[in-house]
């Protein structure tokens, strides 16, 4: 049996009083420069590293609305580069009417505190927030310099938050190695009942393409050969229904032989029926690791029923596979066809970070310190998170916001979903492990 340090007990007491006051705080980020109330989360952020003596800087980045905060842990031994831990602050919109709860109401039921942010990525906040508490508290100093930082604007992109803080304010992020972040430690359950937990350390790139076609206008009565909206739907069509091969990058590779022997099957990663049927939900993480991806999202065009409109455009969300960025872009000019342009609306890296390193050790080391037996295997994120703008000054990032989860919750589906929610058991595991991890650091 594993002993708790006093200091995890201490973060364990407070950590879902803290995760349900940063879910009660709205801020909701809608892709415009609005986001009042990452403002508001800045603030309680700042006062719960401060009251317990930490050095802290809150500060805005294009506005009073969107704030962040930094604060800093000096370790035993300056000749370590630092280790950065992050979170952001704002969160995707929430429907309310589809929710079986308020969604900003943190309400703890069955188990589980509800709300928008409660997985992505308010728990992770909490955890670094109530471990934080503790280590001042306590008087526990780690071997490296830590930087808590919190952002705003990862939910659009970073261009207020991540991005904003590199280009502006590179002196946070000074002598920052490696970045511990969201979106990965999460355990699935193997037929055998070991846990299996998937460590982020690889992100796709990003490539939200806004699609263009001029053609003829026109009176919608008469014979019409060049038509935009057909131009636009026949590309978007195209890109929609394409069949995009599996493409193996090296943490893909590695992540589809760890799974494969975890679950006791070879893993098909080409029918992803298949691949459902091997491994449950996690085929979703899988299929979509492994491939580039293409779908349109939006249409526009035309202004009134009888007018053939001379213009119409659409939105297609990509996403690339590490190294493959060049031939993802040449396949996608070929089914845009001659008459169908392009631009990005967003674009971004791909990253890769080694996996067999000190750090991942440490992650490795703390969870089966937690929960003997299990095993850990590297994962490519099919989404993106601030780690791509702290690439840019050498930063190599993981996902690790250690939980140990139950076996019928369908955890992946809850990122960005309805009724979105986390188990308190879960909470408290990710704190004990992310002390023992931060103590090996």
């Amino acid at each position: 049996m594993t002993t708790t340090t006093p200091e995890a007990a201490l973060a364990q007491g407070e950590v879902i009083d803290i995760l349900r006051d940063l879910i009660r705080i709205d801020t909701t980020n809608d892709g415009t420069d609005a986001g009042p109330g990452e403002a508001s989360a800045a603030e309680y952020v700042e006062a719960c590293l401060a009251e317990v003596g930490l050095d802290v800087e809150r500060f805005s980045t294009t506005s009073s609305r969107r704030q962040g905060v930094v604060a800093r842990i000096p370790g035993t031994d300056p000749s370590l580069p630092r280790l950065l831990l992050h979170g952001h602050l704002d969160v995707v919109p929430a429907q309310a009417a589809d929710w079986s709860v308020p969604p900003f109401a943190a309400e703890v039921i069955d188990g589980m505190v509800w709300g928008r942010g409660a997985v992505d990525m308010k728990d992770m906040d909490a955890m670094i927030l109530s471990v934080a508490r503790a280590w001042a508290r306590g008087g526990v100093q780690p071997r490296r310099d830590l930087v808590l930082l919190f952002i705003p604007d990862e939910e659009a992109g970073g261009n207020h938050g991540s991005h904003w803080i590199v280009d502006h304010r590179p002196d946070i992020l000074e002598g920052v190695s490696e970045g511990v972040s969201e979106v990965g430690g999460f355990s699935l359950t193997l037929p055998d009942q070991r846990r299996l937990y998937m460590i982020q350390s690889a992100e796709k790139g990003i490539a939200w393409m806004r699609l263009a076609a001029e053609g003829r206008a026109g009176h919608g009565s008469v014979v019409n050969n060049d038509n935009a909206i057909t131009e636009i739907a026949a590309a978007v069509t195209r890109i929609g229904r394409h069949v995009w091969p599996g493409h193996l990058s090296p943490t893909a590779r590695r992540m589809v032989d760890e799974v494969g022997d975890a679950f006791g099957v070879d893993l098909d990663i080409n029918d992803l029926d298949v691949l459902a049927e091997q491994i449950g939900p996690l085929a979703r993480f899988i299929g979509s690791a492994t491939r580039n991806v293409s779908n349109p999202t939006m249409l526009a065009a035309g202004y009134k029923a009888n007018v053939v409109p001379g213009a119409a455009s659409a939105m297609v969300d990509g996403r690339f596979m590490p190294g493959d960025e060049v031939e993802f872009l040449r396949q996608i000019d070929e089914l845009l066809g001659p008459r169908v342009t392009r631009e990005f609306d967003t674009h971004d890296v791909a990253l890769e970070a080694d996996f067999d390193v000190p750090l991942v050790d440490a992650m490795r080391a703390a969870l089966q310190a937690e929960d003997p037996g299990s095993l850990v295997a590297p994962y490519v994120l099919s989404g993106g998170t601030d780690a791509k703008a702290f690439s840019r000054l050498g930063v190599s990032g993981y996902g690790f916001a250690p939980l140990r989860l139950p076996e019928d919750l369908d955890f992946t589906s809850l990122f960005h979903g309805v009724d979105e929610r986390v188990p308190i058991d879960s909470v408290h595991f990710g704190v004990r492990a992310l002390d023992r991890f931060l103590r090996l650091m």
